[in-house]
């Protein structure tokens, strides 16, 4: 159950209408409270996070629980600093470095907690051990009503726990995909010499976060009913759009220039996963160094195993000459191309002479989907971005106009950090 805000329709103008600019001047505050304390990687990861805090005062209107993914390459990135931040402005913080899935069970309830894991690598990582029904739980509360059903009390009754709750997860390195793909990811960075921060002092910050954590809490509270109503025009979609959707029901509410401000964020923060993750992926860079390799020979209809191996191999910046103990060999080739539907087969030459070969019409698909052109993918201002891995045809571009940008660009006016 949701408190009723009122009898809005569930369009954006309305809620603004609604809340006139408390909200919006709400969130700019927040905006520049966190941006005192924290550098993040540009100006639309500052709006996400102000979002996101936000969002988490209306969790019981939500269907969706997005994920704050803070991830940076070493320690010192300021992931922690973010933590102290998020603890001091969410609603009903749970805190924690190292948890028993059991304990965090039991405390999500009608009335969930958000969820904030420090050194969320050591849950992750290659000596996690026992940890996989937290992780498996963390998928799971993503989505409304998707309950973990164990055997509890002394009756051993089979007993559903609820799982849905905000959290955000901070740690060194990508956390995994599943966790990924459902999250808004900040990838922090090392601060620069000329980037300041204000000192996180508990005597002078915590009062100044908390009281904005009370405003939110009085203003977001009485328009969770308007917030489960609000249907909103999204510039993503599928698993992005439900992620996302949280965000830009707040900005929403708070009317002013919070709505276009949010879509843009949420247009250039999900175009840099993709990028991230095409360049970050083994199988997507296989797939165009072969693409390339083809190209250098004119398109040609096949090339052998041993002709395209020798090719990816003499690619100095590639990784192929280093994969494995002795570099990519046959039986790796065959074994990365596997789950794209790519097999070697014998193949009649020009020449006459048989051999192992690649059809470069096996790989088509696979480009098309995974790495398209970029000149033929370019798309509109505006236009609909998938999910991070694109599949399919492009979707339809949503309606209206959109001030997007790269990120840390003319997005929004800049923060003073």
């Amino acid at each position: 159950m949701v408190p009723d805000g009122g009898s809005g329709t569930g369009g954006p103008a309305r809620a603004s209408d609604e809340t006139g600019d408390e909200g919006a001047v709400l969130l700019d505050d927040l905006r520049a409270a966190i941006g005192r304390y924290v550098v993040l990687p540009s100006d639309e990861a500052l709006t996400a996070v102000t979002l996101w805090v936000a969002a988490s005062h209306i969790q019981p209107a939500l269907q969706h629980a997005p994920r704050l993914a803070v991830v940076g390459p070493t320690k010192g990135c300021g992931k922690s600093r973010v933590l102290d931040v998020l603890y001091e402005t969410v609603h009903q913080p749970m805190m924690t470095v190292n948890t028993s899935p059991a304990v965090v069970f039991r405390i999500i309830g009608k009335n969930p907690p958000t969820l904030l894991v420090d050194e969320a690598d050591t849950i992750f990582g290659p000596k996690a051990g026992d940890k996989e029904d937290l992780r498996g739980l963390l998928n799971a509360g993503h989505q409304r009503n998707r309950p973990a059903w164990r055997i509890s009390g002394p009756e051993h009754k089979p007993t559903a726990f609820p799982t849905f709750a905000m959290a955000a997860l901070a740690g060194i390195g990508d956390l995994p995909d599943t966790i990924m793909d459902r999250a808004v990811v900040l990838r922090m960075q090392k601060r620069k010499p000329g980037e300041k921060v204000a000192a996180f002092r508990s005597r002078h910050s915590v009062p100044e976060l908390n009281a904005l954590r009370d405003r939110l809490a009085a203003w977001l509270t009485l328009l969770r009913g308007t917030a489960h109503r609000l249907v909103p025009p999204m510039p993503v979609e599928d698993r992005a759009a439900d992620t996302w959707e949280p965000l830009v029901i707040v900005a929403d509410l708070a009317g002013g220039h919070w709505p276009s401000r949010a879509r843009a964020a949420c247009l250039a923060m999900t175009r840099n996963e993709v990028v991230q993750d095409e360049q970050t992926t083994l199988k997507t860079r296989l797939l165009r160094d072969i693409r390339r390799v083809f190209e250098q020979q004119g398109d040609t209809e096949a090339l052998r195993s041993h002709d395209l191996l020798a090719a990816l191999i003499q690619d100095a910046e590639a990784p192929w000459a280093e994969y494995g103990t002795k570099g990519l060999n046959a039986y790796h080739l065959a074994n990365l191309l596997r789950d794209f539907g790519i097999s070697p087969a014998n193949h009649r030459f020009e020449n006459g002479r048989q051999a192992k070969a690649y059809a470069r019409n096996q790989f088509l698909d696979a480009w098309a989907r995974y790495c398209p052109d970029p000149a033929q993918s370019t798309r509109a201002v505006g236009e609909t971005v998938p999910a991070r891995r694109p599949r399919g045809k492009p979707p339809a571009p949503p309606s209206g106009t959109l001030p997007i940008g790269p990120p840390g660009g003319p997005a929004g006016p800049r923060p003073t950090r």
